[in-house]
C-alpha cells in the first residue's frame, strides 16, 4: 500500500551519526515544530497534525527516528541510548538553519522529548508531550504493581531475538493489537508496511533494551529542571501508562499546562486528531 504524502516533502538529513528521513510540510520560513513519533509507529502517525499546523504557517518536521522506516537502522544497542536520540534532535534543528524549535514527542518519541528538552534546553523553544510521563514520575510508577503490570512488555522485550519474532507472527498481530480501535483498516496498513521492512522492529525494540540497560547501570542522565513552557497532552484511556502518572513534577516543570481527553487512549493524536491539532496550535502560538 503507498500511503497518500499529497502535502508532504521528503528529505534525508544528518542525525548523531546516522541518515534520517524527514516529511516536512509548511513554509520554509516559518517556526520550526519537529514531531517524534513512538513505537511501533513512523513520521505518518503525525500527518494530521503535521498539515494543521502547516496551515498555520509553521515549518513542521517529523522524522522518521532512527530504526524506523527510512531511516538508518543500526542493530546494536547501544546507539539506541536516550543520549545519542536527543543527539539526533538536535541534528534535525541544525539540519534546518535554526537554533530553537517546538519540539512535541508521543510514546518513546515523548521519552526523547523529555530528554532533549532537559540537556539541550538552548534549542527549545516549546516542549509538548502526549501520554508519557515526565522520567520521575515514570521511575516512580515502574515501583508499583500496578504499572509494572502495564508495562510488562518492556521487560519481555530485553530478550534477545524471541521479541521481534513474536511481533511478526500472523502479519503483526500484536502491532494490530496494540492499536486497537484506534487505528485499523487503511489507517493501519502503512504501520505494517513499516514494520516489515528488514531490521526495523529490532531497531525499535532496541529503545527498550537501552532504556532498561540505562536504568540497571545507572547510566541514565540525571532529570534537570524545565524552565520552557511544557504542554502535556493525556488521552485518559491509555492502557499502557497510568493517569495518576501524567502530571509532571512542579519542581522540576514549573511552567507546565495539562489537558486531558478523557475518551482518548495512548494513541490520542489518531482519537482525537482535531483536539490535539487545536491544542498543539494554541500552545505552539503562546495561547493559554
Amino acid at each position: 500500500m503507498t500511503i497518500d504524502t499529497e502535502g508532504f516533502s521528503h528529505r534525508f538529513v544528518a542525525g548523531a551519526g546516522v541518515k534520517l528521513h524527514c516529511a516536512e510540510c509548511g513554509p520554509e520560513n516559518g517556526k520550526l515544530v519537529v514531531m517524534l513519533h513512538g513505537f511501533p509507529e513512523f513520521w505518518w502517525s503525525w500527518r494530521h497534525q503535521m498539515s494543521a499546523l502547516a496551515a498555520l504557517g509553521y515549518r513542521v518536521v517529523a522524522p522518521d527516528m532512527r530504526g524506523y522506516n527510512l531511516s538508518e537502522r543500526p542493530t546494536d544497542v547501544a546507539s539506541y541510548r536516550l543520549e545519542v536520540l536527543a543527539d539526533d534532535v538536535a541534528a534535525i534543528i541544525r539540519a534546518y538553519g535554526r537554533e530553537q524549535a517546538i519540539v512535541v514527542g508521543h510514546d518513546w518519541g515523548a521519552i526523547v522529548a523529555w530528554e532533549f528538552a532537559m540537556h539541550h534546553q538552548t534549542m527549545l523553544e516549546r516542549l509538548a508531550i502526549l501520554n508519557v510521563p515526565h522520567p520521575v514520575q515514570a521511575l516512580a510508577g515502574l515501583r508499583t504493581l500496578r504499572q509494572v503490570k502495564k508495562s510488562w512488555y518492556m521487560f519481555a522485550f530485553q530478550l534477545p531475538w524471541l521479541p521481534e519474532g513474536l511481533i511478526a507472527l500472523d502479519n503483526f498481530a500484536i502491532v494490530r493489537r496494540s492499536f486497537g480501535r484506534s487505528v485499523t483498516g487503511d489507517d493501519l496498513e502503512p504501520y505494517l508496511e513499516a514494520a516489515r521492512k528488514g531490521g526495523n522492529l529490532v531497531g525499535g525494540i532496541n529503545y527498550y533494551r537501552a532504556l532498561i540497560r540505562g536504568l540497571v547501570t545507572k547510566s541514565l542522565r540525571q532529570p534537570r529542571r524545565i524552565d520552557k513552557p511544557v504542554l502535556v497532552i493525556w488521552g485518559d484511556r491509555d492502557r499502557f501508562i497510568g493517569t495518576e502518572l501524567a502530571e509532571p513534577p512542579s519542581d522540576l516543570v514549573p511552567n507546565c499546562t495539562m489537558h486531558h481527553i478523557p475518551d482518548a487512549s495512548h494513541w490520542v493524536q489518531e482519537d482525537a486528531a482535531s483536539e490535539v491539532s487545536e491544542q498543539l496550535a494554541r500552545f505552539a502560538g503562546g495561547q493559554p
